[in-house]
């Protein structure tokens, strides 16, 4: 599945709380999420931009689908499909 083009940060963030992660801190045009979903903190940093580039948005996908040992094209179904 390809990665929609269109994704604000604000909307990943929303997307994002499926997986637990919730917002401790905005900084400039960031906002720093932390989930604790798998027993051990993960932290990821969303720009607050609207749209996010293609190539940052794979880049949060890839390192959310490590931490939740499952495939990228997984978590981009669970999300987008």
């Amino acid at each position: 599945m390809k990665l929609p083009r269109d994704v604000s940060g604000e909307e990943l963030v929303r997307l994002l709380r499926r997986y637990d992660y919730v917002i401790v801190r905005t900084s400039g045009s960031h906002i720093r999420l932390t989930s604790n979903l798998k027993g051990s903190e993960h932290h990821v940093t969303i720009p607050d931009h609207d749209p996010i580039k293609v190539g940052t948005l794979s880049d949060i996908l890839s390192d959310v689908a490590d931490y939740l040992a499952v495939e990228r094209s997984v978590v981009v179904r669970e999300l987008f499909g």
